[in-house]
């Protein structure tokens, strides 16, 4: 075992222990810690024993294990602990000195703690991280931002124990500057959000309005997943569908259905409420959460509320194929959405995001990884100024092919008082982006009534602004204040 550790890791919960051991894997010899120095002492002893592993029982120990420049990366609760961490460790730092924050911290924290970090004369990488235990374990999908300086010592362990893609290229390279990383996480979680939303959807749909049972399920998910739906979510779901308790009966029927966040989804529809982003589907995906949560009054509510009982006479068949082209439309729609929050955040922070880049991040090892995201890949290698993934041309055609049976599925689910408010919201939002012409002319005109704020004319240039004294009762005055 070498003397010095490449890598020290703070915190040996579930994806800790597997990143670690992923790192050991590759030819790295890794230091641990843990706050409860027991589970430092149980891991050497279980999963890390006989392996290149230094177990540390404080963070002096830790650090001083540890080559220069020292890297010391911490997954640990994002918040507070972070920052308490982060004070821990600078006294045992040196100039240039690395530490890297690998939880799902929110991006403006990682943009403060990079410049504390440096003026400190240390670096700082804030990285997102994603697979869950097993892409942790297996290889994940690393979106590292901070301290461009920080890049090079960290490179190869991090390429190194990232998934790959068919040609072999890792799922990790630098993002940009402070917290880019994490905000890239943040997108990559809204867009989780909103996938894992529109799948619950078709489930319902399966179930409630087609009377399926979870095995006709399950083989319409493994079938959907080897076509323009395969993804990573879709072939879990087929799994989910398959697993029986031990009585037999469906795991899924016995698992209530009140559903839990930890706050990324919100933090990409908040973003995108700031930037003036219409990102409607994640945040569609939000709201139903919050809906599901609220179980007790669901409950009495069905009592006293009443709809449609859900019907179907048609084809099944073609009803299906509706309900995969409606996933499809609606899957397009998420992931331009998100690229359309990126975009705003690079003009704002004035990151040099690359987009084509990123999507290639994801195409492997994380939890939104799906074939398509190579063709994400290809539309910014085309024009890496194409400012909307639906006006290339392989998203605006599928999306378009996609249009009919997601209508028709839409309509069919309204009409038997099935709730599909991302499916929905994605397509209006569809036919939103469009429409060379939207009603917000009686908005302009209704503002202008109410609070003389002002509009444009179509026959006049952009930037004049105009007020018109609808009651004769006003004056010349205008606000312009209020214009968001």
């Amino acid at each position: 075992m070498k003397k010095y550790a490449d890598i020290g890791l703070i915190g040996l919960a579930v994806m800790g222990e597997n990143l670690v051991l992923n790192m050991e894997s590759k030819g790295f010899t890794v230091a641990v810690y843990n706050r409860t120095v027991e589970k430092v002492d149980k891991f050497m002893s279980g999963r890390g024993a006989g392996k290149n592993f230094i177990g540390a029982h404080s963070i002096e120990e830790l650090v001083t294990s540890l080559e220069r420049p020292r890297k010391v990366m911490m997954l640990v609760k994002a918040g507070q602990p972070v920052d308490d961490f982060i004070e821990q460790i600078i006294p045992h730092l040196e100039p240039g000195d690395i530490i890297i924050d690998g939880g799902n911290s929110h991006f403006p924290d990682t943009i403060r703690r990079t410049k504390y970090v440096e003026s400190k004369g240390f670096l700082y990488i804030g990285t997102g991280v994603s697979g869950g235990e097993i892409g942790a374990l297996r290889g994940p999908s690393i979106m590292p931002g901070g301290s461009a300086a920080a890049w090079p010592a960290v490179k190869n362990i991090f390429q190194s124990i990232s998934a790959k893609v068919e040609d072999g290229s890792p799922c990790c390279d630098w993002v940009g500057s402070d917290g880019a990383g994490h905000f890239v996480k943040m997108v990559h979680n809204g867009i989780e959000y909103g996938d894992m939303q529109i799948i619950c959807e078709a489930y319902q749909i399966m179930k409630d309005l087609l009377g399926m049972t979870t095995d006709e399920m399950h083989e319409v998910f493994k079938k959907w997943n080897s076509e323009e739906l395969d993804s990573y979510l879709i072939e879990i779901t087929a799994d989910i569908m398959a697993y029986k308790d031990k009585d037999g009966v469906p795991m899924l029927d016995k698992i209530l259905d009140a559903a839990g966040q930890k706050g990324t989804g919100k933090w990409t529809g908040t973003v995108a409420l700031d930037m003036g982003v219409p990102l409607t589907l994640i945040a569609e995906s939000v709201f139903a959460r919050m809906l599901s949560s609220q179980k007790d009054m669901r409950v009495e509510a069905s009592k006293v509320l009443s709809g449609p009982k859900p019907e179907f006479s048609g084809d099944k068949a073609q009803m299906l194929d509706d309900l995969k082209m409606a996933l499809y439309g609606a899957k397009l729609v998420s992931y331009a959405q998100g690229y359309d929050l990126l975009m705003a955040a690079a003009k704002e922070y004035k990151w040099d995001l690359h987009y084509g880049d990123i999507a290639l991040m994801w195409r492997g090892g994380c939890i939104i990884r799906s074939a398509f995201l190579g063709d994400i890949k290809k539309a910014f290698d085309k024009n890496r100024n194409l400012p909307h993934l639906l006006l290339d041309s392989f998203f605006a055609q599928k999306t378009e092919a996609a249009q009919s049976g997601w209508r028709r599925l839409c309509a069919a689910a309204l009409t038997n008082g099935i709730p599909v408010p991302a499916l929905a919201s994605a397509l209006c939002y569809f036919d939103g982006f469009r429409s060379e012409r939207l009603p917000a002319n009686l908005l302009q005109a209704q503002r202008d009534y109410f609070g003389a704020h002002t509009y444009e004319r179509v026959d006049k240039p952009r930037g004049e602004f105009f007020h018109t004294n609808w009651t004769g009762e006003g004056a010349d005055t205008v606000s312009t204040a209020y214009n968001a």
